[in-house]
């Protein structure tokens, strides 16, 4: 049985990644079941860190568990995501700096069996290097299609 995976699809074509993280999550019950079958989308959501030194997950997507009863949770509330203190602390400084944000790209349970998210400290990319990209992908394709031809 695969175990199901949320990415962020947007993430990599709206964002230079400058480097990666992985991060637990705060969740209750009828959201790990969600999870589970996949009903979650991380489309909007964005990664903040708060006056107190908690790093939350705001806008992350996880439908209401179908077969829960009135205690079902919230679908986009915000979660607190469980980094270590120092990795806060330096996730904070690089925030400083101008342009910088925290996304997240993927989530995914891990071989234990815990529910992470692949936090990515990213640079947002302007038009020109969003055609950059494209012209980049083509003529990779172009290549390899031509490399293939030869065989």
């Amino acid at each position: 049985m695969s175990t199901p995976e949320v990415h962020n699809k947007k993430a990599g074509r709206d964002y230079h990644i400058l480097e990666t993280l992985e991060s637990g999550i705060e969740l209750t019950g009828t959201e790990v079941k969600s999870l589970r079958t996949s009903q979650a989308s991380l489309e909007e959501a964005y990664a903040q860190i708060d006056a107190r030194g908690e790093a939350w997950l705001h806008h992350f997507h996880i439908a209401p568990y179908d077969k829960g009863n009135r205690e079902n949770h919230e679908p986009k509330r915000p979660r607190r995501l469980l980094l270590h203190k120092e990795e806060i602390r330096r996730l904070h400084e690089e925030l400083a700096t101008a342009g910088k944000t925290l996304v997240p790209l993927k989530g995914y349970f891990n071989a234990k069996q815990r529910y992470k998210i692949l936090l990515g400290l990213a640079k947002g990319k302007n038009v020109r290097d969003k055609r950059q990209d494209l012209k980049k992908r083509d003529t990779d394709r172009e290549i390899r299609r031509v490399l293939t031809r030869r065989r």
